[in-house]
């Protein structure tokens, strides 16, 4: 078990083994497929971005927020299913230098190989348990591209012992995900030839 402080680094990344545990402390963003299109967008026509990616880690989350006496607060950070972002996070992988994805359900191989080129985890949490996850989240700091809605803003956390997270996906192309599916299909053959169906 590991407390990684953002900013991360590529070699304390590269450092993580699949299946360790994780938690993390320091500034992190949300990000679903609107905020990640409007960020390579901008970065494609020269404007400048609300935050800097580099190194931080980005929360596949649609948070739960309310307003109290002008500040937000956060009520639920429930994960988005990443595979909503398997199109986009290659690229922007490769042009904004995060160096963690937090979400659920893991993601594609193109994701996995821009992961291990460019020193990139994915953070696996736990879906359903979005007041847990809340409760790793000291301070909303702020919002970006609120006109994209609620669960779609870059939304910019403090995180304090945020999860905890599962290192899924690591930075030398390996899978828990890839792991799975691969022992389904080899139990599932062995199952098929127990009942002389193979």
């Amino acid at each position: 078990m590991k407390t990684l402080t953002i900013p991360l680094t590529e070699e304390e990344i590269r450092g993580l083994t699949l299946g360790e545990t994780v938690y993390l402390t320091g500034e992190f963003y949300t990000a679903r497929d609107e905020a990640h299109m409007r960020a390579l967008e901008h970065l494609e026509e020269g404007k400048e971005l609300p935050v800097d990616f580099k190194d931080k880690a980005v929360f596949h989350c649609g948070p739960i927020m309310r307003k109290l006496n002008g500040k937000w607060e956060l009520v639920a950070a429930g994960p988005t299913t990443s595979t909503r972002m398997n199109t986009l996070e290659p690229e922007f992988i490769e042009k904004l230098g995060p160096r963690a994805i937090i979400g659920k359900g893991g993601m594609g191989k193109e994701t996995l190989k821009a992961m291990e080129k460019f020193g990139c985890v994915y953070l696996a949490i736990t879906g359903g348990a979005a007041v847990l996850a809340a409760k790793g989240i000291r301070n909303v700091k702020g919002v970006e591209w609120l006109d994209l809605g609620m669960p779609e803003a870059l939304w910019i956390f403090e995180g304090e012992n945020f999860g905890p997270l599962i290192v899924a996906m690591d930075a030398h192309g390996n899978s828990l995900f890839e792991n799975v599916e691969a022992k389904v299909k080899e139990n599932a053959e062995k199952i098929k030839k127990k009942l002389g169906l193979s």
